[in-house]
This record gives structure tokens, sequence and C-alpha cells, in this order.
């Protein structure tokens, strides 16, 4: 038999009304909430999502929109993002866009349609900066990739700094032909290229780079021909962790040593870089600093929404491992 609301209010002994309230709809007090929550408990109520969703201002529900689920990197920000909204008692939509302009507008329009009540977003370069959280009626923490100065609230790595200690590393081991790969659709990409870029000038050294599209098998086509060129680099820097692996499988079948005619140092701390070949020199991110520190600041927004857009950036760490030991 289906448990209804009145069956909660006559088993906690109050009246419908305060239990709509103390699931969330009002104010209670504590000791009246628990007395609800222990009725809840008692009869097996499930609460109506839907109806709840159309007499409320938003859905307890929280948008996570990233450009490629199949990243390591953003399948763990997904499980912070889904601990800390558990704990909130909140749902978790997560949508994937392939950075594709056409499903991040299709996905953002499902968010408004869900009434969600804020969104963890990692955008396209073209989306960041044409973003306009006013017109969205929630608000928006961007993840991975900034938007223009000062209008969104934003997690990010220090991709400059991050990329910067890449070469560095390497110009200590030795190495002096180092070169890029980097991804043509986010500000990430932009923002490490840049620093690795700012580094080379220091060391006084070229900068060659390539920029491909965000996949494994972009950077792995990318690396081929870029192999079979005279001025090859004798080290890599690679700006995620989709892109070593197809890195690593166009050093493959191109049949050379790592790091003896290739050192590779690059992006993201995933469980396979320290199996790969002779270990993979890496960049660790807080991946899951990252989603938690989205989901205070998108609570922090709905408690305050006039607060100034605020950028919060964390530091990566340096993992060295074979790939990029003493040239010889």
């Amino acid at each position: 038999m289906t448990v209804r609301i009145k069956d909660v209010a006559q088993a906690a002994g109050v009246s419908v009304a305060t239990v709509s309230r103390a699931l969330g709809e009002g104010p209670v007090s504590d000791s009246l909430r628990k007395k609800v929550e222990a009725a809840v408990a008692a009869t097996g109520y499930r609460p109506n999502l839907s109806a709840r969703r159309l007499r409320s201002q938003h859905s307890q529900t929280i948008g996570l929109i990233v450009s490629d689920i199949r990243n390591p990197f953003f399948t763990a920000v997904s499980r912070a993002v889904e601990d800390a909204a558990y704990q909130l008692g909140m749902r978790v939509i997560l949508c994937n866009t392939d950075e594709n302009l056409d499903k991040e507008a299709l996905y953002l329009r499902l968010m408004q349609e869900e009434r969600v009540t804020g969104v963890i977003f990692a955008p396209t370069r073209e989306t960041a900066a044409t973003l306009d959280v006013d017109a969205l009626g929630f608000p928006v923490v961007l993840i991975d990739r900034a938007g223009p100065p000062g209008r969104h609230d934003a997690v990010v790595l220090d991709n400059a700094e991050a990329a910067a200690l890449l070469v560095d590393h390497l110009v200590a081991q030795g190495y002096r032909r180092i070169g890029g790969l980097f991804g043509n659709t986010s500000t990430t990409g932009a923002e490490r290229h840049a620093g690795f870029v700012a580094a080379l000038q220091r060391h006084g050294l070229e900068a060659p780079a390539r920029f491909v599209a965000p996949s494994a098998a972009a950077a792995e086509q990318a690396l081929g021909l870029w192999l079979r060129d005279a001025d090859r680099p004798d080290a890599l820097v690679v700006s995620n962790g989709l892109f070593l692996l197809g890195v690593l499988r166009a050093v493959k079948h191109a049949e050379l040593a790592v790091p003896g005619e290739l050192a590779i140092a690059g992006f993201d701390n995933d469980d396979w870089t320290d199996l790969a070949g002779p270990g993979l020199t890496v960049i660790e991110q807080p991946v899951y600093e990252i989603g938690r520190t989205a989901m205070a600041m998108l609570m922090e927004r709905l408690d305050n929404p006039a607060q100034l857009p605020r950028k919060v950036v964390l530091t990566g760490r340096l993992v060295t491992r074979g790939s990029s030991r003493p040239r010889g």
C-alpha cells in the first residue's frame, strides 16, 4: 500500500503542512524535524520529487556538465561532486558534451527545465566567453576552465605554473629540444601552452608545439606525423592524460625508446601512469579538491547571490618518474 504524506503526519502527530516544511520546503525546529524524519523512516514514506519540484524554486539537484567523462580527471571530479552533494541530501545530473557547442547549449537548457539548484561546468573556450549566468537563472561554478576575468565563479589549476614546472624539470635533466602537445578547444590548453612558452623562453630555447582535438586518437596521429620530421623533439610536454595515452601509442608504433629517444612529461597522475614503460613524469592535479571546492562555492553562491565572482587557483604537484630520466 502506498504511504502518503498524511500517513507520516499522523505518525508524527503533526499537520501535513509541518511534514512538508520539515522535508525541505520551509523552516521548522530541529526537534520537530527529527520527529518527522523518524516518522518517515517508520512508515517508509518516499517523497514525490516531481511534485515537490513544481512547488519549489528548484529541485535539490546539481547539474554537472563535463567535456569528456572518459577522461579520468573528470571521472575523479565527478566523484568528489557526487560525494559532496550526497552529504547535503542532493542529487546530481551528469552530462557529457564532447567539447561540442551544441551539446553544451542543449544541456544548459535541460538544467533550466529541471530547475536545478546550480551547475558545475567545464565549458569550451567559446561557451566560457559568452556564458550569461543571470540569463540561466541558476548559479554556475566553472571547473578546469575559467571564463573572462571577474565574470564567473571558478576552480582551476595554476596551469601556466604547472607547465613551467614540467619544462624546468626537463631542462634540468639535460633536454633542449622540448616540444609540446596541447588541446585546441579549452582555456586550459591555452594556459598550459602559455606557461610552456614562457618557461622555454626563460631558458633561451624555442617552443615548438602542436594543437589537436581533445582525444587520444588525435594526439597519437599528431605525434606520429611529428616524429617523422627531421626536427622532431627529444622531449615532450603533454597537456592531459588522454593525450598521454595517444603519445604512448605513437611512440610504440614508431618503436622509440622512452626516455632514450623521447622523454615524456605530462599532466594527470592517473592510476596507470606509474605502470607505463619506465613510469611517466606528470603533474598531479588535486582533482578531488577541485570537485569539493566547486560544490562548496556553489552553496556559498546560493547563500550570498550578490557576492563578487571568485576564482580559486590550486597548485599541482610534480611527480618524477623514469620517462624523464637525465639525458645520456
